[in-house]
């Protein structure tokens, strides 16, 4: 099972989302789609799809937040080809925020945003072995900037299976970037591949809710540790939603609501959505007690 799971933040346009992503990767399937009811935002859809083998939740929850180039995807490619075509389909009614062209690490490459404002890298990866096609890659902007070394370090002394690949530094003339800061990394958390950078520049955006990780946990210590680990806004903490002190947003969420939430009887399902609305750091024994009431 995959450990940590990207969440999108959709207004009401999750379901539309799910099947246009799911048609632009091979492989690619709907896991489950839950309805619940009566909550802050109205009926909220909750979507678990897999792209290339990955899997990522939507969520239509109400206008917010909204999605910015602060977390990206960059997909692999292994053709020129590939990238072209899955750009034509992605910059529909979106915007470029880097031209599709060459550069000096790829032969083709371009970051842009769709039409629901998410931001995609699509990059050709020549005689490099694709071992994952889609990287959640995180940009550390504004007061964040120059946190990205100290932030993977932290994150990778956190999770198992994790290491940091090569690093690329700015050198003296990158400004406004800073010399030895990060242009970009590679890192592992639980067998899954990220990225990071830093970027000096004024962009007018950072983290916020709209993209978080979920962290899925089989047992309440393991909730606990990661709880007491990356919680470092208290303000923030809300149904298993917490911000680490670089701003990112993490849910810290009990493997068994799964099979809570794709309960078909409807009373149980209140049941479980009242409880956990109540709770900042979730409490598997009060969810269980909830679910079987």
């Amino acid at each position: 099972m995959q450990k940590i799971i990207p969440h999108l933040w959709f207004d009401k346009e999750a379901d539309e989302a799910a099947k246009f992503y799911m048609s632009l990767f091979e492989g690619s399937k709907l896991r489950n789609k839950t309805i619940l009811n009566d909550t802050p935002s109205g009926s909220v859809d909750m979507i678990t799809i897999e792209l290339a083998g990955q899997e990522f939740m939507l969520l239509s929850a109400g206008p917010l937040f909204k999605f910015t180039p602060a977390v990206s995807f960059l997909i692999a490619c292994s053709s020129i080809e590939e990238v072209e075509v899955l750009w034509k389909k992605l910059i529909e009614n979106g915007a470029a925020l880097m031209a599709l062209d060459a550069y000096p690490f790829s032969e083709k490459y371009g970051w842009l945003i769709d039409k629901y404002g998410l931001s995609w890298q699509v990059m050709y990866m020549g005689d490099f072995e694709i071992k994952q096609k889609i990287t959640p890659t995180l940009m550390f902007v504004g007061d964040q900037c120059g946190n990205a070394e100290e932030a993977i370090q932290f994150y990778t002394t956190l999770f198992k299976h994790s290491s940091i690949g090569n690093i690329l530094r700015y050198g003296e003339d990158a400004a406004p970037n800073k010399a030895d800061t990060i242009q970009h990394v590679d890192f592992v958390l639980e067998n899954q591949t990220f990225a990071a950078m830093d970027s000096a520049y004024e962009h007018g955006f950072t983290f916020n809710e709209a993209i978080s990780l979920m962290v899925m946990c089989d047992t309440q210590a393991e909730i606990d540790y990661y709880w007491d680990k990356l919680s470092a806004v208290p303000e923030a903490e809300q149904c298993g939603w917490l911000k680490d002190k670089y701003g990112f947003s993490w849910q810290i969420v009990p493997t068994i609501m799964n099979e809570m939430m794709q309960n078909k009887d409807a009373k149980k399902l209140t049941q479980v959505t009242e409880a956990f609305l109540k709770m900042k750091k979730f409490d598997i024994a009060e969810l269980i007690k909830a679910y079987e009431k």
